[in-house]
């Protein structure tokens, strides 16, 4: 398989992107992860959520996106082929939409985990953000550079364009990144049954709309011995829980599928968010781009939009 030529000839021939803590475990795909990540197909995932903003609970919908797909290290894009220096990656596209009032807010996060060892486990190789509302836009981009995180941050809003270099501590974990890290896509982020305490970034949203600075708290995380069943919209399952309970922010629980492939399930947070799953697919989406499409929704178990469509499709 071209993933396996790829991770042997990285491992021998390149230098590592990020230099882990000696006990530090890096990124790792488990056993089997190609027979089912490999097939050049995207998970889409919908769900239920309640997002709070201005002090209350907005009720909106999520999607996410799991893919994998080839990384450029030099430009920290998709890479079509040919520049020598690819590597594999697993993307997730988290994308919000929400109600405030009058106006509606959309939000995509990109994380993308590096699966060639080359990144501690915990750290995704990038995070892009951009948020828009009807008082105008932003956009955040982090990238893992060997001497610490290159964050730029542009913003419609005054006093607020800043880009530079930004600490990265040994076993820091970066919460963007945690829909994929709590399913163990990346290697094991903690032990059943276990709790370890590490240094925690706020996700790109909630540093955005809770107006938090850029600093690095202390979160502890846990997972529980065993599995329990949970209800969603999408159906019942058994399923194991991790939860990082974070200083001077909202503690966060994830409810994961404890069968293959370990979907997202639900997550709640003790500032009222919460996250259901309504359904979910394997679909090459890119090509379900035409009129008519929209009707694919339902696969998701997600609403119809409520501007007219075009007749047909599926």
């Amino acid at each position: 398989m071209r993933w396996l030529l790829l991770v042997s000839l990285l491992l021998a021939g390149c230098g590592s992107v990020s230099q882990a803590a000696p006990d530090a475990p890096l990124t790792l795909v488990p056993a089997g992860f190609w027979s089912h990540w490999g097939d050049g197909k995207a998970e889409l995932a919908g769900y239920t959520l309640s997002q709070r903003r201005y002090g209350e609970l907005r009720q909106g919908e999520a999607i996410l996106v799991f893919v994998t797909e080839d990384f450029s290290a030099k430009q920290r894009v998709k890479s079509d082929g040919g520049h020598g220096d690819e590597y594999p990656v697993l993307k997730l596209n988290e994308v919000r939409d929400f109600q405030t009032g009058i106006y509606d807010y959309n939000l995509l996060t990109s994380s993308w985990l590096r699966l060639d060892g080359r990144v501690p486990l915990g750290l995704p190789d990038k995070v892009s953000f951009s948020m828009q509302e009807w008082c105008g836009h932003v956009y955040e981009e982090l990238v893992v550079q060997p001497d610490g995180l290159d964050q730029r941050f542009f913003s419609y809003f005054d006093g607020e364009t800043t880009e530079g270099k930004r600490e990265l501590p040994a076993r820091g974990v970066v919460a963007d990144a945690m829909p994929m890290l709590v399913r163990g896509l990346g290697g094991e982020l903690v032990a059943a049954g276990a709790s370890k305490e590490v240094p925690w970034l706020a996700s790109a949203p909630d540093r955005r709309m809770q107006h938090r600075e850029f600093r690095w708290e202390t979160a502890t995380l846990s997972r529980s011995a065993t599995s329990q069943a949970v209800t969603v919209p999408a159906g019942s399952f058994e399923a194991y829980t991790v939860t990082a309970n974070v200083s001077g922010g909202p503690k966060t629980t994830w409810w994961v599928e404890a069968a293959a492939p370990q979907r997202l399930l639900r997550w709640e947070r003790t500032d009222g968010e919460v996250g259901e799953l309504t359904g979910a697919v394997r679909r090459s989406y890119w090509q379900d781009h035409g009129e008519g499409r929209e009707a694919l929704r339902a696969e998701l178990g997600l609403p119809a939009r409520p501007w007219p469509r075009a007749s047909g499709g599926e």
